[in-house]
């Protein structure tokens, strides 16, 4: 995560960042003025925290060399072919902690509901094997994310304005682990995305009689309902199809409209 970080400063201000990993630190280190620094997020409007997130994607989309398509312009793959506006569904997976069981039952389920919407296509990738150009480039060509909850979520940041987010959530979560778990709704929020839901695995073994249940669950792996994933996919893919049918009409939601005009930015 810290190269991650690392090269979007570098994209979003233009200059070479250092990064203090500590590793010549023997005694305790003071955070304060990260600590001051995050704090400050909470004196910004929604406005100004959105064109925060628009100049960091509009930053790293130059860097990683990726050109803007308006939304809703005539794209039936990723590849910009002409045809109707498509939905680009991307499976962003893990393999070890948090990955889904049966990732191939899961891909079944969103490829078929994928391929009941005309343009629809769908991508799977995984996080171990994409550089940060990779990441960048896949998400810009992303209008649904769907992912498990990890650092990866992240990545929701280079993303259109408006785009959909589906998060999963091992077994364990929803009663453990606080309000945290929801920092990936309020980012989606912040930047200006469409946080569509989250859904929490309700299956698994109970944990070892411990005070701190959630370290037992934390990363374990996730399962899947075919029915419900079904019912949610059909729903979102059907909705952001409407949305980009509606910006190839020439009537783009406002959303996008403040979008553009702040990357007008320099």
């Amino acid at each position: 995560m810290g190269g991650w970080l690392t090269l979007l400063a570098e994209a979003a201000t233009g200059a070479e960042m250092v990064v203090e990993t500590f590793l010549d630190r023997a005694g305790p280190v003071c955070f304060e003025e990260a600590v001051l620094f995050r704090r400050q997020m909470q004196g910004l409007s929604r406005e100004r925290l959105r064109g925060a997130f628009d100049l960091m994607r509009r930053k790293a989309r130059a860097r990683c060399g990726v050109v803007d398509v308006p939304p809703g312009a005539g794209n039936g793959t990723r590849g910009g072919a002409a045809g109707p506006p498509a939905v680009r569904v991307t499976l962003l997976l893990r393999r070890g902690a948090r990955a889904f069981k049966d990732e191939t039952a899961v891909r079944r389920v969103f490829e078929k509901e994928c391929a009941r919407v005309a343009g629809c296509v769908v991508t799977t990738a995984h996080t171990d094997n994409l550089t940060f150009y990779d990441q960048v480039r896949l998400l810009s060509a992303t209008d649904v994310l769907i992912t498990p909850h990890r650092a990866q979520v992240t990545n929701l940041l280079f993303m259109y304005r408006n785009s959909s987010v589906m998060e999963f959530y091992p077994l364990g979560w929803r009663q453990r682990a606080g309000s945290g778990q929801f920092v990936y709704r309020w980012m989606a929020d912040r930047a200006g995305m469409r946080h569509e839901g989250s859904w929490w695995d309700p299956h698994g073994e109970p944990c070892p009689g411990s005070p701190d249940i959630l370290s037992c669950y934390k990363s374990r792996q996730i399962g899947h309902d075919e029915a419900y994933f079904a019912e949610w996919a059909a729903r979102v893919f059907a909705a952001a199809k409407e949305r980009k049918m509606g910006g190839a009409r020439g009537a783009p939601p406002v959303e996008r409209l403040r979008e553009a005009a702040a990357c007008k930015c320099t």
